[in-house]
């Protein structure tokens, strides 16, 4: 409990203390306590007092405590009448930046959405096989089970929808009953939504079987279509830049740099077969048409009256709120006010220079990539490979001593193996500065050591940024 003298109750009196007049009562050493009647009357009201004290500062900090609580709840969004929805929340930053984390060189990366729906599709694909080649009806009560386990993802009809879209050729959609399930809470009366995978028919007329090869095959036919449903996107994002550019699908190596993969819409579903709708009686007027010439007077008598007031207009009540459209993901526009003075030649010259640029590097091929990562290192290699030559004052070196002496003196990891390539690629674009000799089974290095090594790494450099341009 706080002191009397806290914020929490500045108009609480504070009342003595109740230890100084014990204090001020205790005898003597030796000598036997006495209370009169009248300090054991003081010492009963002081305790009482301060209980109440106590009790009146519990009370007040409880409604402080409730106070801040309705506060809180005051700025949530169900209290402004807006439910809270998963759509309206910011993707963590693992989804919004998957693609840029992803190892290796750039390339036709996929969105984290489209990643686990992928994933969604293969564990799908892998309960429906399991049911499938054991002649048992996949219904999505048991696939849905089944992929949640694999997953620790929550699956519904509209993931099943999704792939659909995507690849309407995987599956047969059914609504049927009279599928076992044992399940309480379905009947076997009721409809289910079946799955049945369509497979081709076999050779020797057996019914086909949803074998590992298979589930291979639909998985990849399955990326294949994202990464088509994604350069759509892409295509719509070129067409949009200024100057427009144009890429061939069957060119395209990696996404445009500027174009954000994560930001893709999500996939529109599919519409699903839905239980054929049974005719229901809902209001008295219905029930009246129906059971007209089964009932006496009396009942139709009444039975009409409670029609007539079952159709008096009912107060409406307040609408929904409707939910914000997401906006489409457009691409960034240059600010006008940074481009003003500028004449506008020479902003269509740079625009058309780095169209140029983003549409090599788009259609560039994986081969060319590790090329030019390697023309990016040969600079610092060539001086490098300098000093190792001059300390071991030889005018030729063996490849594999050349190599060794190389990766442990380099800044980048490499193995002996990887640096073997870009000696040889240093040697065949500067044959007058290295050169390379065969003897018997060995190979050797011989450097050049008269060269200025200002205008070699001058020279590479030149050769790295005539080859990025093409």
């Amino acid at each position: 409990v706080s002191s009397p003298s806290s914020p929490e109750a500045p108009d609480i009196p504070a009342c003595p203390s109740l230890g100084q007049k014990i204090k001020k009562s205790t005898p003597a050493a030796g000598q036997p306590p006495q209370l009169t009647s009248s300090q054991n009357q003081d010492t009963i009201s002081e305790l009482a007092s301060c209980l109440q004290r106590a009790r009146e500062l519990g009370a007040r900090v409880r409604v402080l405590k409730s106070s801040a609580q309705d506060a809180g709840e005051s700025f949530t969004p169900e209290a402004k009448g807006r439910p809270e929805e998963p759509c309206g929340e910011k993707a963590p930053a693992y989804q919004r930046f998957h693609a840029l984390a992803q190892p290796g060189p750039p390339g036709l990366v996929l969105p984290y959405k489209y990643q686990v729906l992928a994933e969604m599709f293969r564990s799908m694909d892998t309960i429906v096989g399991m049911l499938h080649n054991r002649s048992e009806t996949p219904t999505f009560t048991k696939v849905q089970r089944g992929v949640q386990d694999m997953m620790r993802r929550r699956f519904e009809e509209r993931n099943v929808g999704q792939i659909k879209t995507v690849y309407p050729a995987s599956y047969c959609f059914r609504q049927e009953r009279g599928v076992p399930t044992f399940k309480d809470g379905v009947k076997r009366s009721d409809y289910q939504l079946t799955i049945e995978p369509l497979l081709e028919q076999e050779a020797d007329g057996t019914a086909p079987q949803l074998t590992a090869s298979r589930l291979l095959q639909r998985r990849q036919i399955f990326s294949q279509k994202l990464v088509e449903h994604v350069k759509e996107h892409h295509k719509a994002f070129l067409a949009s830049l200024r100057p427009p550019m144009v890429v061939p699908e069957d060119q395209l190596t990696r996404w445009h740099p500027r174009f954000n993969v994560d930001e893709v819409p999500d996939i529109e579903p599919a519409v699903l077969p839905q239980p054929p709708a049974t005719e229901k009686l809902t209001t008295a007027q219905e029930v009246l048409a129906r059971a007209r010439s089964l009932m006496s007077p009396r009942m139709e008598k009444a039975l009409s009256q409670l029609a007539l007031r079952s159709a008096e207009p009912s107060s409406p009540g307040p609408p929904r709120p409707a939910l914000p459209d997401t906006p489409p993901a457009t691409p960034p526009a240059a600010s006008p006010s940074a481009l003003k003075g500028v004449s506008q030649d020479l902003l269509e010259r740079v625009r058309a220079k780095e169209a140029q640029k983003q549409l090599a590097q788009m259609t560039r091929c994986p081969e060319q990539e590790q090329r030019l990562q390697r023309l990016e290192r040969l600079p610092e290699l060539a001086r490098v490979l300098r000093s190792v030559f001059v300390s071991e004052r030889k005018p030729a070196l063996s490849m594999e001593v050349a190599c060794a002496r190389m990766v442990g003196s380099c800044r980048t990891a490499m193995s002996p193996g990887e640096m073997e390539k870009h000696l040889l690629l240093l040697s065949e674009l500067l044959p007058d500065w290295l050169s390379l000799h065969h003897i018997r089974n060995d190979t050797y290095v011989k450097l050049d050591k008269a060269a200025d090594l200002a205008s070699i790494t001058a020279r590479l450099a030149r050769q790295a940024r005539a080859e990025e341009g093409l």
